[in-house]
């Protein structure tokens, strides 16, 4: 593959990648070469090479030569995804406490002070945000959880948490047309965050494991909400 050839794989990835987690492409939805391409403006070298990374993120399925699929969703996929998720986060927390030096601590702080300049706004209702305060929102919150275990000292380890907060914000984005009954997810964060100042790595992580358990939760009952509304929510492939 040229270096052209490669960097518009790597754009078309991040595109694909993104509309995938966003929900814009539909969970269990066929993956057509030729429309693709042309929504993408991108051959067919580089497309082939973008979904096949996919694949390696778990956002797409194939089979055989029948083609491309967005991945579906599960009920017990959630359920997987989330307990691993915690097992994994928390091991990286943990190491990250151990390991984090004063830098480390300033990049906590810097994410999330900018998290909570957003979260200390957010309406106390289960009213849906404005999308433009939905992504802002996203953005921060993920950086937040990245810089709490960005110290722990494993390439491997991260790049398992950040393949399982790819899925993880999938399946929320998916639940977030649903109302749910509000809750105050900036306490759940600062709760995080002073224990992880504190260096106290048991309440960091076990303030971590009931943030990702409430919100697995809420996704769970979201998810049941939707799917008797629209059985299509799981996407079987055609």
């Amino acid at each position: 593959m040229s270096s052209s050839d490669k960097t518009l794989a790597d754009r078309t990835y991040r595109q694909l990648r993104g509309d995938i987690v966003n929900g814009r492409l539909a969970a269990g939805s066929k993956l057509k070469l030729e429309g693709l391409a042309q929504d993408y403006a991108v051959g067919m070298s580089p497309l082939r090479e973008a979904l096949a990374r996919l694949m390696g993120d778990l956002l797409v399925v194939s089979e055989g030569q029948r083609g491309f699929w967005v991945a579906p969703l599960s009920l017990d996929e959630l359920d997987d995804v989330s307990r691993v998720r915690a097992l994994i986060e928390t091991e990286a927390l943990n190491a990250a406490i151990r390991n984090g030096d004063a830098s480390w601590e300033r990049e906590v702080t810097a994410a999330f002070e900018a998290l909570a300049a957003v979260e200390e706004h957010l309406p106390h209702t289960s009213e849906a945000l404005p999308p433009e305060q939905l992504e802002i929102w996203e953005a921060r919150n993920r950086a937040f959880h990245a810089a709490l275990v960005s110290a722990a000292g494993s390439p491997m380890l991260i790049k398992l948490r950040d393949l399982l907060y790819q899925q993880s914000e999938r399946y929320r984005r998916v639940s977030l047309n649903v109302s749910r009954g509000w809750r105050n997810v900036h306490d759940e964060h600062r709760a995080i965050y002073d224990a992880t100042m504190q260096r106290n790595a048991l309440r960091a992580c076990r303030m971590t494991e009931l943030h990702l358990a409430r919100t697995a939760e809420e996704v769970r009952k979201a998810m049941a909400a939707l799917a008797r509304d629209d059985d299509q929510i799981f996407g079987g492939k055609a």
